[in-house]
């Protein structure tokens, strides 16, 4: 590489919806990592690289940070802090709508200890009025002071610009870890069972969308150039597997349907994609599941 490149991690931390993958997103100017209207969507840490002024800046999105209860929100939590210990810069993102929760004070308390500069983001600030924003920065900067604090919003790519610049200039100076035209680490088997667990998302409600898990079985080349993709849903009670198959399979259709055009776009090729769906009683309590979803088990 050619002197004066710069390369680093930054860490996007945050509550549940303080709308992480989106900015995640929109800084790298494409679809890296899945949104979702329902807390808890990202887990595990996706990274994208994004290019700017002779610097690499690996973003690394990490599970919203809540209180844990099960085997699977314990290992989520904990690749969220595994996340933020890890970088060069952590970014804690804030729904300036939502202010500061019990959730963001208990985020910043922790990262407080943190021996990583860590920055602030105030998301979401073109839906509150501008005079609430400055009594909120004071609030959590009496907590924990930020190196630096940025207004933006993800959605519009409000403040962005600005935010962009900064972490690349933050960023040490040392060789780039991906090539330029890598986008993300992510491998096209993970993205695919996250594209199906988007559509999860959208499609279904209540129980059923946090108690799926989605792997990706077989990936096939074919000679055409195409892709063949055989995916299994597991979920932990029969009830939920019915929701997810529905009337003569209708659900289970729409779902392929969808996740397939959107893995198509992504892919920039034909896809066939196959979905199975298994019931698997207690799945987010195992141990193998946890680690093959690509999360560390916290214990």
């Amino acid at each position: 590489m050619n002197q004066g490149t710069r390369c680093g991690l930054v860490a996007i931390v945050g509550a549940p919806n303080a709308g992480k993958s989106t900015l995640v997103n929109r800084l790298a100017g494409t679809k890296v990592t899945i949104v979702s209207p329902k807390p808890q969507t990202t887990r595990f840490r996706i990274r994208a690289v994004v290019m700017h002024e002779g610097s690499q800046i690996i973003l690394v999105d990490t599970p919203g940070i809540f209180a844990p209860r099960r085997r699977l929100d314990r290992a989520m939590v904990a690749a969220a802090w595994g996340g933020a210990q890890d970088a060069d810069v952590t970014l804690l993102v804030v729904d300036a709508r939502a202010g500061l929760t019990d959730a963001v004070r208990k985020i910043a308390e922790g990262l407080a200890k943190s021996r990583v500069p860590i920055w602030l983001a105030l998301n979401k600030t073109d839906l509150i009025a501008r005079e609430r924003l400055l009594p909120l920065t004071a609030e959590l900067n009496a907590i924990l002071p930020f190196v630096e604090t940025f207004m933006i919003s993800a959605e519009k790519g409000d403040g962005l610009d600005r935010l962009q610049a900064k972490l690349a200039e933050a960023m040490p100076p040392g060789p780039y870890l991906f090539p330029e035209d890598e986008l993300t680490d992510l491998p096209n088997r993970m993205l695919a069972a996250e594209i199906v667990r988007e559509q999860i998302l959208r499609q279904t409600h209540q129980e059923v969308p946090h108690h799926a898990s989605v792997e990706t079985e077989q990936w096939t080349e074919n000679d055409d150039g195409s892709v063949r993709v055989d995916c299994t849903i597991y979920v932990s009670r029969a009830t939920q597997k019915a929701i997810l198959i529905g009337d003569k399979g209708s659900r289970i259709r729409a779902i392929g349907q969808s996740a397939r055009i959107e893995l198509t776009k992504l892919l920039e090729r034909p896809v066939h994609l196959f979905l199975n769906v298994k019931e698997r009683v207690g799945w987010d309590e195992e141990r193998a599941r946890i680690r093959a979803i690509g999360l560390e088990d916290a214990g």
